[in-house]
């Protein structure tokens, strides 16, 4: 069964922090207590919709255990790979138009 353990307030306060810094206007569901139902409504600077959201236990790699996001664009008919907070951040701010 997936588990979602890696997804503690301190990582979703990062995520908080990588948004505000790449100047992306986000919100979240307020379900940090259940991170299976957490997700991010991100607006990029060309005023595309992504919703963010942590990654299973299955998805993560012991070599990268930062890495715990992952993202999708529906306009843009794309999905990131599951990449770290600041790498989500920069990724969502730097996609083209």
């Amino acid at each position: 069964m997936a588990s979602f353990t890696h997804v503690t307030p301190e990582r979703c306060a990062q995520l908080g922090r990588a948004l505000a810094a790449a100047g992306l206007d986000w919100r979240d569901n307020h379900r940090q207590d259940e991170p299976q139902f957490l997700t991010y409504t991100v607006t990029d600077p060309h005023g595309r919709t992504w919703q963010l959201s942590p990654a299973t236990n299955f998805q993560i790699s012991p070599s990268a255990p930062a890495q715990i996001w992952q993202a999708s664009c529906s306009e843009l008919t794309t999905t990131t790979p599951v990449l770290s907070a600041r790498m989500l951040a920069e990724r969502i701010r730097g996609c083209s138009p």
